[in-house]
């Protein structure tokens, strides 16, 4: 092994293990950006997990305390040395371990940290406490956010669920102008005339002729409870933008204990998002009896429950909701989460008797969702993914 090789490899140990300079058997002494690094790391992980002043035993005792100036050097510096990936995780490292939530409320800390999904939701928590002088500038932050998922997730999810909405409404009989050549030929091909040079369309296939009408209702109900922020956010963008597609009719519910209808603000996520409280209990029976009066067309509904399952209400009544719902020819789709972080905690017990009546539950990527919709859209099977747990 080369000296340089060994050196760098001492480094990396070095920034790893943390201590005093030359401490941990490395050796190594930190300078310049190497030193600025270790000391942004000391700040939040040089204590114990238990207390504010306690220091593990790798020595690292220094902290960002309660001071709003020194975190936000701390933001600054994280952003200055590590990749925005990274600076994503230690700041909710930060907000989770030293208490930092309340340091959110105050415009400057706001205006420091790297936006994303988790802070957003953090932020969302904090709405009700939030002093009027940093709500403006928390917004700001939201909707950089919000703009973000958008643009990253509108274009699939439209193009995704125009091709479910036309597969659905093709028809066998259609008017000359509303055939569907593409289709009509490739389903003819064995009616071939070589002689001829020709297909013989005995099948017609083609499409609706009301291109523009609704043909089919979703309704988002989402589970608003502290642990279900991120697919909160998600929920709020793909509402937003099924409710910009004229053939979808979208409806979008939150619920803890009491049920809250922010179908009238989907032209603006944001509006959604502050629309919501974090928290609280839950009571997903009560939230279902609001969406069943909400349905006025069974076989071209959408039923989309975004939840843990952990229920607070009448679980028989719950289960007899979902299941009258699909016999009545109601979609219902069951989702542990919207996220990119897995499958949360949740209530097994439900979640099998879910599936006891054909409604699976799983977890559900940001980019698998599209692929739900469109399943459900066209009543073909769902595309559950391997790591869902939906026995």
């Amino acid at each position: 092994m080369t000296a340089s090789v060994n050196d760098e490899r001492l480094r990396r140990w070095r920034l790893v293990l943390g201590g005093e300079s030359g401490a941990d058997g490395t050796g190594r002494t930190l300078t310049g950006t190497d030193a600025a690094m270790d000391g942004a790391l000391t700040s939040l992980y040089g204590r114990s997990a238990g207390g504010a002043n306690g220091s593990r035993g790798s020595g690292r005792s220094a902290g960002l305390g309660a001071s709003a100036p020194s975190v936000a050097r701390w933001l600054g510096d994280i952003r200055t040395y590590f990749p925005s990936s990274v600076v994503q995780v230690m700041q909710r490292d930060a907000i989770d371990r030293l208490g930092l939530s309340a340091l959110l409320l105050e415009p400057e800390m706001l205006e420091a940290v790297e936006a994303d999904v988790h802070l957003v939701g953090t932020l969302l928590s904090l709405n009700k406490a939030m002093p009027e002088t940093t709500k403006e500038t928390a917004r700001a932050v939201v909707r950089k956010v919000v703009e973000e998922l958008e643009k990253k997730l509108a274009t699939r999810t439209r193009s995704t669920l125009t091709g479910a909405l036309d597969r659905s409404a093709r028809i066998n009989r259609p008017r000359h102008r509303d055939i569907d050549w593409d289709r009509t030929i490739r389903a003819n091909l064995k009616n071939y005339l070589p002689e001829f040079n020709t297909v013989v369309p005995e099948r017609l296939i083609g499409y609706g002729r009301a291109s523009q009408a609704v043909k089919k209702e979703v309704v988002l109900c989402i589970d608003q409870s502290g642990s279900m922020a991120a697919s909160v956010v998600y929920a709020s963008v793909f509402g937003a933008v099924l409710a910009s597609m004229r053939s979808i009719a979208t409806r979008l519910v939150v619920f803890d204990t009491a049920v809250v209808d922010l179908t009238d603000q989907l032209d603006d996520p944001v509006d959604v998002l502050f629309g919501t409280q974090l928290g609280g209990g839950t009571d997903i029976n009560r939230a279902l009896a609001y969406c069943q009066t909400q349905i006025t067309r069974p076989a071209d509904t959408v039923v989309v429950l975004i939840s843990d399952l952990y229920e607070g209400g009448i679980r028989d009544e719950m289960l007899k909701r979902v299941a009258a719902m699909k016999a009545s020819g109601v979609q219902f789709v069951t989702l542990l989460a919207l996220s990119d972080e897995g499958a949360p905690a949740y209530d097994r017990e439900h979640a099998a008797a879910l599936a006891a009546l054909g409604a699976p539950a799983f977890a559900c990527t940001p980019d698998l969702f599209p692929d739900v919709m469109a399943a459900a859209i066209e009543k073909r099977p769902l595309p559950i993914p391997d790591m869902a747990a939906h026995q």
